[in-house]
Protein backbone atom coordinates (compact mmCIF):
# COMPACT_ATOMS: atom_id res chain seq x y z
CA UNK A 1 0.00 0.00 0.00
CA UNK A 2 2.46 2.64 -1.19
CA UNK A 3 1.61 6.20 -2.22
CA UNK A 4 1.06 5.16 -5.85
CA UNK A 5 -1.49 2.45 -5.09
CA UNK A 6 -3.25 4.59 -2.50
CA UNK A 7 -3.43 7.50 -4.95
CA UNK A 8 -4.96 5.23 -7.56
CA UNK A 9 -7.51 3.92 -5.06
CA UNK A 10 -8.33 7.45 -3.94
CA UNK A 11 -8.82 8.74 -7.47
CA UNK A 12 -10.89 5.69 -8.38
CA UNK A 13 -13.06 6.16 -5.30
CA UNK A 14 -13.69 9.85 -5.98
CA UNK A 15 -14.33 9.48 -9.70
CA UNK A 16 -16.69 6.56 -9.09
CA UNK A 17 -18.94 8.92 -7.14
CA UNK A 18 -18.46 11.80 -9.55
CA UNK A 19 -19.39 9.92 -12.71
CA UNK A 20 -22.76 8.84 -11.30
CA UNK A 21 -24.33 12.26 -10.80
CA UNK A 22 -23.19 14.13 -13.95
CA UNK A 23 -24.12 11.15 -16.11
CA UNK A 24 -27.56 11.06 -14.48
CA UNK A 25 -28.08 14.78 -15.01
CA UNK A 26 -27.07 14.50 -18.69
CA UNK A 27 -30.08 12.30 -19.39
CA UNK A 28 -32.31 14.04 -16.85
CA UNK A 29 -31.81 17.47 -18.41
CA UNK A 30 -32.97 16.15 -21.78
CA UNK A 31 -35.95 14.44 -20.08
CA UNK A 32 -36.90 17.78 -18.50
CA UNK A 33 -36.74 19.47 -21.90
CA UNK A 34 -38.99 16.74 -23.31
CA UNK A 35 -41.52 17.09 -20.47
CA UNK A 36 -41.69 20.86 -20.85
CA UNK A 37 -42.04 20.54 -24.64
CA UNK A 38 -44.96 18.13 -24.18
CA UNK A 39 -46.55 20.53 -21.70
CA UNK A 40 -46.28 23.40 -24.15
CA UNK A 41 -47.72 21.29 -26.97
CA UNK A 42 -50.59 19.61 -25.08
CA UNK A 43 -51.21 21.77 -21.99
CA UNK A 44 -51.65 18.49 -20.14
CA UNK A 45 -51.00 19.36 -16.49
CA UNK A 46 -49.50 15.92 -15.85
CA UNK A 47 -46.52 16.84 -18.03
CA UNK A 48 -46.08 20.00 -15.98
CA UNK A 49 -46.27 18.00 -12.75
CA UNK A 50 -43.62 15.61 -14.06
CA UNK A 51 -41.39 18.53 -15.03
CA UNK A 52 -41.50 20.04 -11.54
CA UNK A 53 -41.03 16.65 -9.88
CA UNK A 54 -37.94 15.72 -11.87
CA UNK A 55 -36.58 19.27 -11.59
CA UNK A 56 -36.22 18.68 -7.84
CA UNK A 57 -34.32 15.45 -8.52
CA UNK A 58 -32.14 17.28 -11.05
CA UNK A 59 -31.29 20.10 -8.62
CA UNK A 60 -30.04 17.75 -5.90
CA UNK A 61 -28.15 15.53 -8.36
CA UNK A 62 -26.56 18.54 -10.06
CA UNK A 63 -25.38 19.91 -6.72
CA UNK A 64 -23.79 16.62 -5.69
CA UNK A 65 -22.12 16.33 -9.09
CA UNK A 66 -20.53 19.75 -8.74
CA UNK A 67 -19.24 18.97 -5.24
CA UNK A 68 -17.68 15.66 -6.27
CA UNK A 69 -16.14 17.26 -9.37
CA UNK A 70 -14.37 19.95 -7.37
CA UNK A 71 -12.84 17.38 -5.04
CA UNK A 72 -11.69 15.27 -7.98
CA UNK A 73 -9.91 18.20 -9.68
CA UNK A 74 -7.85 18.89 -6.55
CA UNK A 75 -6.13 15.53 -6.86
CA UNK A 76 -4.41 16.49 -10.10
CA UNK A 77 -2.32 18.94 -8.11
CA UNK A 78 -1.88 16.94 -4.91
CA UNK A 79 -1.49 13.33 -6.04
CA UNK A 80 -0.68 13.61 -9.75
CA UNK A 81 1.57 16.64 -9.97
CA UNK A 82 3.93 15.03 -12.52
CA UNK A 83 1.02 14.29 -14.86
CA UNK A 84 -0.18 17.88 -14.50
CA UNK A 85 3.30 19.22 -15.16
CA UNK A 86 4.07 17.10 -18.22
CA UNK A 87 0.62 16.86 -19.84
CA UNK A 88 -0.94 20.08 -18.53
CA UNK A 89 -0.38 21.91 -21.83
CA UNK A 90 -2.94 19.58 -23.40
CA UNK A 91 -5.24 18.45 -20.60
CA UNK A 92 -5.46 21.91 -19.01
CA UNK A 93 -6.94 23.68 -22.06
CA UNK A 94 -9.36 20.83 -22.76
CA UNK A 95 -10.75 20.99 -19.22
CA UNK A 96 -10.79 24.80 -19.39
CA UNK A 97 -12.85 24.67 -22.59
CA UNK A 98 -15.38 22.59 -20.68
CA UNK A 99 -15.69 25.34 -18.07
CA UNK A 100 -15.78 28.20 -20.59
CA UNK A 101 -18.44 26.61 -22.79
CA UNK A 102 -20.53 24.05 -20.94
CA UNK A 103 -20.34 25.17 -17.31
CA UNK A 104 -20.90 28.84 -18.08
CA UNK A 105 -23.83 27.92 -20.34
CA UNK A 106 -25.39 25.79 -17.62
CA UNK A 107 -24.74 28.42 -14.94
CA UNK A 108 -26.36 31.12 -17.09
CA UNK A 109 -29.60 29.27 -17.70
CA UNK A 110 -29.83 26.96 -14.67
CA UNK A 111 -31.30 29.61 -12.39
CA UNK A 112 -33.93 30.51 -14.98
CA UNK A 113 -34.87 26.84 -15.40
CA UNK A 114 -35.12 26.19 -11.65
CA UNK A 115 -36.71 29.44 -10.47
CA UNK A 116 -37.94 31.27 -13.55
CA UNK A 117 -41.34 29.61 -14.04
CA UNK A 118 -43.88 32.45 -13.94
CA UNK A 119 -41.15 35.09 -13.91
CA UNK A 120 -40.17 34.80 -17.57
CA UNK A 121 -42.11 33.90 -20.69
CA UNK A 122 -42.86 30.26 -21.45
CA UNK A 123 -40.64 30.34 -24.54
CA UNK A 124 -37.70 31.77 -22.62
CA UNK A 125 -38.12 29.21 -19.86
CA UNK A 126 -38.22 26.37 -22.38
CA UNK A 127 -35.13 27.82 -24.08
CA UNK A 128 -33.36 27.84 -20.71
CA UNK A 129 -34.22 24.19 -20.11
CA UNK A 130 -32.88 23.29 -23.57
CA UNK A 131 -29.70 25.28 -22.95
CA UNK A 132 -29.09 23.42 -19.69
CA UNK A 133 -29.54 20.12 -21.54
CA UNK A 134 -27.18 21.32 -24.28
CA UNK A 135 -24.65 22.39 -21.65
CA UNK A 136 -24.53 18.90 -20.15
CA UNK A 137 -23.81 17.45 -23.59
CA UNK A 138 -21.09 20.01 -24.33
CA UNK A 139 -19.51 19.19 -20.97
CA UNK A 140 -19.50 15.52 -21.95
CA UNK A 141 -17.84 16.45 -25.24
CA UNK A 142 -14.79 18.03 -23.60
CA UNK A 143 -14.41 15.55 -20.74
CA UNK A 144 -14.55 12.57 -23.09
CA UNK A 145 -12.16 14.31 -25.50
CA UNK A 146 -9.59 14.74 -22.73
CA UNK A 147 -9.98 11.17 -21.53
CA UNK A 148 -9.93 9.78 -25.08
CA UNK A 149 -6.70 11.61 -25.80
CA UNK A 150 -5.13 9.82 -22.84
CA UNK A 151 -6.36 6.53 -24.35
CA UNK A 152 -5.31 7.23 -27.97
CA UNK A 153 -2.95 10.24 -27.93
CA UNK A 154 -2.36 12.13 -31.17
CA UNK A 155 -1.52 15.65 -32.29
CA UNK A 156 1.30 16.23 -29.78
CA UNK A 157 5.03 16.77 -29.63
CA UNK A 158 7.27 15.97 -26.66
CA UNK A 159 10.00 18.45 -25.73
CA UNK A 160 12.15 17.69 -22.69
CA UNK A 161 9.55 15.25 -21.44
CA UNK A 162 6.69 17.76 -21.67
CA UNK A 163 3.73 17.30 -24.04
CA UNK A 164 3.00 20.22 -26.34
CA UNK A 165 0.03 20.55 -28.72
CA UNK A 166 0.90 20.22 -32.40
CA UNK A 167 -2.65 19.99 -33.78
CA UNK A 168 -5.69 20.74 -31.65
CA UNK A 169 -7.97 19.10 -34.21
CA UNK A 170 -6.01 15.84 -33.88
CA UNK A 171 -5.97 16.18 -30.09
CA UNK A 172 -9.70 16.84 -29.72
CA UNK A 173 -10.86 14.41 -32.41
CA UNK A 174 -8.41 11.65 -31.56
CA UNK A 175 -9.14 8.17 -32.98
CA UNK A 176 -11.22 6.84 -30.08
CA UNK A 177 -13.13 10.06 -29.36
CA UNK A 178 -16.21 9.87 -31.64
CA UNK A 179 -17.29 6.36 -30.70
CA UNK A 180 -16.45 6.84 -27.01
CA UNK A 181 -18.52 10.04 -26.96
CA UNK A 182 -21.50 8.24 -28.48
CA UNK A 183 -21.02 5.32 -26.08
CA UNK A 184 -20.93 7.59 -23.03
CA UNK A 185 -23.89 9.78 -24.03
CA UNK A 186 -26.00 6.71 -24.74
CA UNK A 187 -24.94 5.23 -21.39
CA UNK A 188 -26.05 8.41 -19.61
CA UNK A 189 -29.39 8.48 -21.43
CA UNK A 190 -30.04 4.79 -20.75
CA UNK A 191 -29.14 5.21 -17.08
CA UNK A 192 -31.68 8.01 -16.69
CA UNK A 193 -34.21 6.09 -18.78
CA UNK A 194 -34.16 3.09 -16.45
CA UNK A 195 -34.42 5.32 -13.37
CA UNK A 196 -37.52 6.97 -14.83
CA UNK A 197 -38.99 3.64 -15.90
CA UNK A 198 -38.16 2.01 -12.59
CA UNK A 199 -39.77 4.83 -10.60
CA UNK A 200 -42.87 4.66 -12.78
CA UNK A 201 -43.12 0.88 -12.38
CA UNK A 202 -42.71 1.24 -8.61
CA UNK A 203 -45.65 3.65 -8.48
CA UNK A 204 -47.80 1.24 -10.46
CA UNK A 205 -46.90 -1.66 -8.18
CA UNK A 206 -47.76 0.44 -5.13
CA UNK A 207 -50.95 1.79 -6.70
CA UNK A 208 -49.94 5.43 -6.20
CA UNK A 209 -49.43 8.19 -8.78
CA UNK A 210 -50.83 5.76 -11.34
CA UNK A 211 -51.22 8.20 -14.23
CA UNK A 212 -47.72 9.57 -13.74
CA UNK A 213 -46.31 6.05 -13.39
CA UNK A 214 -47.92 4.94 -16.65
CA UNK A 215 -46.60 7.94 -18.51
CA UNK A 216 -43.06 7.54 -17.18
CA UNK A 217 -42.98 3.81 -17.87
CA UNK A 218 -44.35 4.24 -21.37
CA UNK A 219 -41.76 6.89 -22.22
CA UNK A 220 -38.97 4.75 -20.74
CA UNK A 221 -39.99 1.64 -22.68
CA UNK A 222 -40.12 3.52 -25.97
CA UNK A 223 -36.78 5.23 -25.37
CA UNK A 224 -35.07 2.06 -24.13
CA UNK A 225 -36.32 0.09 -27.14
CA UNK A 226 -34.41 2.55 -29.34
CA UNK A 227 -31.29 3.35 -27.33
CA UNK A 228 -30.38 -0.02 -25.81
CA UNK A 229 -30.07 -1.83 -29.20
CA UNK A 230 -28.23 1.24 -30.52
CA UNK A 231 -25.83 0.99 -27.59
CA UNK A 232 -25.16 -2.65 -28.46
CA UNK A 233 -24.10 -1.60 -31.97
CA UNK A 234 -22.00 1.31 -30.72
CA UNK A 235 -20.41 -0.95 -28.10
CA UNK A 236 -19.47 -3.45 -30.80
CA UNK A 237 -17.82 -0.70 -32.87
CA UNK A 238 -16.04 0.52 -29.76
CA UNK A 239 -14.76 -2.98 -29.04
CA UNK A 240 -13.31 -3.31 -32.55
CA UNK A 241 -11.56 0.03 -32.11
CA UNK A 242 -10.12 -0.92 -28.72
CA UNK A 243 -8.79 -4.13 -30.27
CA UNK A 244 -7.00 -1.99 -32.85
CA UNK A 245 -5.50 0.69 -30.59
CA UNK A 246 -5.32 -1.07 -27.18
CA UNK A 247 -5.03 -4.80 -27.90
CA UNK A 248 -3.67 -5.63 -24.46
CA UNK A 249 -6.81 -4.20 -22.87
CA UNK A 250 -8.96 -6.52 -24.99
CA UNK A 251 -6.75 -9.47 -24.05
CA UNK A 252 -7.37 -8.64 -20.38
CA UNK A 253 -11.11 -8.23 -20.98
CA UNK A 254 -11.20 -11.76 -22.38
CA UNK A 255 -8.49 -13.23 -20.13
CA UNK A 256 -6.89 -14.44 -23.37
CA UNK A 257 -3.49 -15.72 -22.31
CA UNK A 258 -2.13 -17.42 -25.43
CA UNK A 259 -2.98 -18.09 -29.04
CA UNK A 260 -4.96 -21.20 -29.83
CA UNK A 261 -3.92 -23.63 -32.59
CA UNK A 262 -4.81 -22.48 -36.08
CA UNK A 263 -8.49 -22.97 -36.82
CA UNK A 264 -9.69 -22.91 -33.20
CA UNK A 265 -10.21 -19.16 -33.12
CA UNK A 266 -10.76 -17.28 -29.88
CA UNK A 267 -13.34 -18.64 -27.43
CA UNK A 268 -15.62 -16.39 -25.45
CA UNK A 269 -14.93 -17.03 -21.78
CA UNK A 270 -18.29 -16.96 -20.01
CA UNK A 271 -16.70 -17.48 -16.60
CA UNK A 272 -13.23 -18.13 -15.26
CA UNK A 273 -10.88 -17.29 -12.42
CA UNK A 274 -7.88 -15.63 -14.08
CA UNK A 275 -4.64 -16.87 -12.53
CA UNK A 276 -2.09 -14.16 -13.21
CA UNK A 277 0.76 -15.96 -11.47
CA UNK A 278 0.36 -19.12 -13.57
CA UNK A 279 -0.82 -17.15 -16.66
CA UNK A 280 -3.92 -19.26 -17.17
CA UNK A 281 -7.62 -19.42 -16.35
CA UNK A 282 -8.98 -21.70 -13.67
CA UNK A 283 -12.56 -23.05 -13.70
CA UNK A 284 -13.00 -21.78 -17.25
CA UNK A 285 -16.32 -22.05 -19.06
CA UNK A 286 -15.95 -20.93 -22.66
CA UNK A 287 -17.85 -20.97 -25.96
CA UNK A 288 -15.55 -21.96 -28.87
CA UNK A 289 -15.10 -19.39 -31.66
CA UNK A 290 -17.57 -16.97 -30.02
CA UNK A 291 -14.77 -14.60 -29.06
CA UNK A 292 -13.55 -14.47 -32.65
CA UNK A 293 -17.03 -13.70 -33.92
CA UNK A 294 -17.58 -10.93 -31.37
CA UNK A 295 -14.13 -9.36 -31.45
CA UNK A 296 -13.13 -9.79 -35.10
CA UNK A 297 -16.43 -10.62 -36.85
CA UNK A 298 -14.85 -13.75 -38.30
CA UNK A 299 -15.01 -17.44 -37.33
CA UNK A 300 -11.25 -17.93 -36.92
CA UNK A 301 -10.15 -14.36 -36.14
CA UNK A 302 -7.28 -13.84 -33.69
CA UNK A 303 -6.53 -11.15 -31.13
CA UNK A 304 -3.36 -10.34 -29.24
CA UNK A 305 -2.79 -12.58 -26.24
CA UNK A 306 -1.55 -11.48 -22.83
CA UNK A 307 1.63 -13.52 -23.24
CA UNK A 308 2.51 -11.48 -26.33
CA UNK A 309 3.64 -8.67 -24.03
CA UNK A 310 5.76 -8.73 -20.86
CA UNK A 311 3.94 -8.96 -17.54
CA UNK A 312 4.99 -5.39 -16.77
CA UNK A 313 2.95 -4.18 -19.76
CA UNK A 314 -0.28 -5.92 -18.77
CA UNK A 315 -3.17 -4.38 -16.83
CA UNK A 316 -4.60 -6.15 -13.79
CA UNK A 317 -6.56 -8.95 -15.45
CA UNK A 318 -9.14 -9.89 -12.82
CA UNK A 319 -10.86 -6.52 -12.32
CA UNK A 320 -10.97 -5.86 -16.08
CA UNK A 321 -12.24 -9.37 -16.84
CA UNK A 322 -14.99 -9.34 -14.20
CA UNK A 323 -16.06 -5.72 -14.76
CA UNK A 324 -16.49 -6.39 -18.47
CA UNK A 325 -18.75 -9.36 -17.75
CA UNK A 326 -20.82 -7.40 -15.27
CA UNK A 327 -21.35 -4.74 -17.94
CA UNK A 328 -22.32 -7.36 -20.52
CA UNK A 329 -24.69 -9.12 -18.13
CA UNK A 330 -26.48 -5.93 -17.10
CA UNK A 331 -26.65 -4.75 -20.70
CA UNK A 332 -28.17 -8.05 -21.77
CA UNK A 333 -30.82 -7.81 -19.04
CA UNK A 334 -31.60 -4.26 -20.16
CA UNK A 335 -32.02 -5.40 -23.75
CA UNK A 336 -34.27 -8.32 -22.82
CA UNK A 337 -36.41 -6.19 -20.52
CA UNK A 338 -36.77 -3.48 -23.17
CA UNK A 339 -37.83 -5.93 -25.88
CA UNK A 340 -40.20 -7.81 -23.56
CA UNK A 341 -41.79 -4.51 -22.51
CA UNK A 342 -42.20 -3.47 -26.14
CA UNK A 343 -43.96 -6.74 -26.94
CA UNK A 344 -46.27 -6.38 -23.95
CA UNK A 345 -47.03 -2.79 -24.95
CA UNK A 346 -48.01 -4.00 -28.43
CA UNK A 347 -50.29 -6.59 -26.80
CA UNK A 348 -51.83 -3.96 -24.53
CA UNK A 349 -50.51 -5.59 -21.35
CA UNK A 350 -47.68 -3.23 -20.42
CA UNK A 351 -49.25 -1.99 -17.20
CA UNK A 352 -50.88 -5.26 -16.17
CA UNK A 353 -47.83 -7.54 -16.03
CA UNK A 354 -46.64 -7.61 -12.44
CA UNK A 355 -43.52 -9.55 -13.41
CA UNK A 356 -42.60 -6.90 -15.98
CA UNK A 357 -43.20 -4.05 -13.55
CA UNK A 358 -41.11 -5.84 -10.95
CA UNK A 359 -38.34 -6.23 -13.51
CA UNK A 360 -38.32 -2.48 -14.16
CA UNK A 361 -38.28 -1.74 -10.44
CA UNK A 362 -35.34 -4.07 -9.87
CA UNK A 363 -33.50 -2.55 -12.84
CA UNK A 364 -33.93 1.04 -11.66
CA UNK A 365 -30.22 1.44 -10.85
CA UNK A 366 -28.94 -1.00 -13.47
CA UNK A 367 -27.59 1.79 -15.65
CA UNK A 368 -25.30 3.00 -12.88
CA UNK A 369 -23.91 -0.51 -12.43
CA UNK A 370 -23.26 -0.96 -16.15
CA UNK A 371 -21.72 2.50 -16.48
CA UNK A 372 -19.35 2.04 -13.55
CA UNK A 373 -18.34 -1.41 -14.80
CA UNK A 374 -17.58 -0.03 -18.25
CA UNK A 375 -15.61 2.84 -16.74
CA UNK A 376 -13.50 0.40 -14.72
CA UNK A 377 -12.78 -1.60 -17.87
CA UNK A 378 -11.70 1.58 -19.65
CA UNK A 379 -9.52 3.01 -16.91
CA UNK A 380 -8.02 -0.10 -15.33
CA UNK A 381 -7.57 -1.68 -18.75
CA UNK A 382 -5.15 1.01 -19.92
CA UNK A 383 -2.74 0.29 -17.07
CA UNK A 384 0.19 0.47 -16.56
CA UNK A 385 -0.16 3.69 -18.58
CA UNK A 386 -1.93 6.91 -17.71
CA UNK A 387 -1.26 8.21 -21.24
CA UNK A 388 -1.39 5.04 -23.26
CA UNK A 389 2.00 3.89 -24.51
CA UNK A 390 3.70 7.15 -23.51
CA UNK A 391 3.51 7.79 -19.78
CA UNK A 392 3.27 5.16 -17.10
CA UNK A 393 1.03 5.69 -14.09
CA UNK A 394 3.97 5.13 -11.76
CA UNK A 395 5.73 8.09 -13.40
CA UNK A 396 2.69 10.37 -13.13
CA UNK A 397 2.32 10.37 -9.35
CA UNK A 398 3.63 13.30 -7.31
CA UNK A 399 7.32 12.68 -6.52
CA UNK A 400 7.17 13.68 -2.85
CA UNK A 401 4.04 12.05 -1.53
CA UNK A 402 3.86 10.15 1.74
CA UNK A 403 1.68 7.07 1.87
CA UNK A 404 0.43 8.09 5.32
CA UNK A 405 -0.91 11.43 4.04
CA UNK A 406 -2.69 9.75 1.14
CA UNK A 407 -4.20 7.17 3.48
CA UNK A 408 -5.37 9.92 5.82
CA UNK A 409 -7.02 11.91 3.05
CA UNK A 410 -8.59 8.72 1.66
CA UNK A 411 -10.15 7.95 5.03
CA UNK A 412 -11.42 11.52 5.28
CA UNK A 413 -12.94 11.26 1.78
CA UNK A 414 -14.69 8.01 2.64
CA UNK A 415 -16.17 9.42 5.85
CA UNK A 416 -17.22 12.74 4.33
CA UNK A 417 -18.64 11.12 1.20
CA UNK A 418 -20.59 8.63 3.30
CA UNK A 419 -22.18 11.52 5.20
CA UNK A 420 -22.71 14.00 2.36
CA UNK A 421 -23.72 11.63 -0.41
CA UNK A 422 -25.52 9.31 1.96
CA UNK A 423 -27.67 12.26 3.02
CA UNK A 424 -28.12 13.31 -0.60
CA UNK A 425 -29.24 9.85 -1.70
CA UNK A 426 -31.60 9.64 1.29
CA UNK A 427 -33.10 12.99 0.31
CA UNK A 428 -33.51 11.86 -3.30
CA UNK A 429 -35.19 8.68 -2.10
CA UNK A 430 -37.68 10.70 -0.04
CA UNK A 431 -38.42 12.95 -3.01
CA UNK A 432 -39.07 9.94 -5.22
CA UNK A 433 -41.27 8.31 -2.58
CA UNK A 434 -43.36 11.45 -2.27
CA UNK A 435 -43.83 11.46 -6.02
CA UNK A 436 -45.13 13.96 -8.59
CA UNK A 437 -48.04 15.56 -6.75
CA UNK A 438 -50.31 18.04 -8.57
CA UNK A 439 -48.39 21.27 -8.75
CA UNK A 440 -49.65 24.76 -9.33
CA UNK A 441 -46.74 27.19 -9.81
CA UNK A 442 -46.93 30.09 -7.34
CA UNK A 443 -48.03 33.47 -8.56
CA UNK A 444 -45.06 35.79 -8.20
CA UNK A 445 -45.85 39.33 -7.15
CA UNK A 446 -43.84 42.46 -6.65
CA UNK A 447 -42.09 42.82 -3.30
CA UNK A 448 -41.97 40.69 -0.19
CA UNK A 449 -40.80 37.65 -2.11
CA UNK A 450 -37.83 35.53 -1.20
CA UNK A 451 -35.86 34.47 -4.24
CA UNK A 452 -33.96 31.15 -3.98
CA UNK A 453 -30.26 31.64 -4.44
CA UNK A 454 -28.94 28.06 -4.62
CA UNK A 455 -29.79 25.18 -6.98
CA UNK A 456 -30.38 22.81 -4.05
CA UNK A 457 -33.09 25.11 -2.69
CA UNK A 458 -35.19 24.23 -5.74
CA UNK A 459 -35.92 20.89 -4.06
CA UNK A 460 -36.80 22.36 -0.68
CA UNK A 461 -40.16 21.18 0.64
CA UNK A 462 -41.77 19.25 3.49
CA UNK A 463 -41.05 15.66 2.65
CA UNK A 464 -43.33 14.34 5.38
CA UNK A 465 -46.41 15.37 3.43
CA UNK A 466 -47.73 12.86 0.93
CA UNK A 467 -45.28 10.10 1.89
Amino acid sequence: MDALLLSRIQFGFVISFHILFPAFTIGLASWLAFCEWRWLRTRDTLWRDLFFFWTKIFAVSFGMGVVSGIVMSFQFGTNWATLSEQAGNILGPLLSYEVLTAFFLEATFLGVMLFGWGRVSEKLHFLSTCMVALGTLISTFWIISANSWMQTPQGYTIVDGVFHPASWMDIIFNPSFPVRLAHMVLAAFITTCFVIGGVGASYLLRGVHVDAGKRMLKAAVLFAAITVPTQVVVGDIHGLQVAKYQPTKVAAMEAHWEHKPRGEGVPFVVFAVPNEEQERNDLEIAIPHAGSVILTHSWEGEIQSLKDVPASERPPVKPVFYAFRVMLAVGTLMLLLSLASLVQWWRGRLYGSRALLTGWRWMTLAGFVAMLSGWYVTEIGRQPYVIYGLMRTADAVSPILAAASVMTSLIVYVVVYAIVFGSGVWYLTRLVKKGPLPHEPPQHTEGGEKTPARPLSAAGENLEEGV
